[in-house]
């Protein structure tokens, strides 16, 4: 089996295919948005390399969970105040469902 490209010819029909298929309006901007796909991944790729740790310690202590009291302290008085809100809703929520499920088993045990 022959090398997809080792015609010009090949090469020019791939070429005038994809033109056909996707204009040549769109063509430029989709060379430009995979280039700046492709700087991205690059980045990201690079940035991964670089928070690797240079110690075989620093894993063992990456892995190991902080505590509650540890996640509470460092989380901000705002967003405290956000889960303490989210909670009592939930509460509130659970307490209704329940005054709601048990209201039809009170009135069929007063027939």
């Amino acid at each position: 089996m022959a090398n997809l490209f080792d015609s010009p010819w090949k090469i020019m029909i791939v070429a005038a295919v994809i033109i056909v298929l996707f204009g040549s309006r769109k063509l430029p901007d989709a060379a430009r948005s995979l280039g700046k796909s492709m700087r991205i991944l690059k980045s990201e790729v690079s940035s991964m390399h670089d928070d690797e740790p240079s110690s075989p310690a620093a894993p063992a202590a990456a892995t190991s969970f902080p505590s509650a009291g540890q996640i509470q302290a460092a989380q901000p008085n705002e967003a405290q105040a956000q889960i303490d809100a989210l909670q009592r809703q939930l509460s509130d929520l659970q307490q209704s469902v329940a005054v709601k499920n048990s209201a039809p088993a009170d009135a069929q045990q007063a027939k």
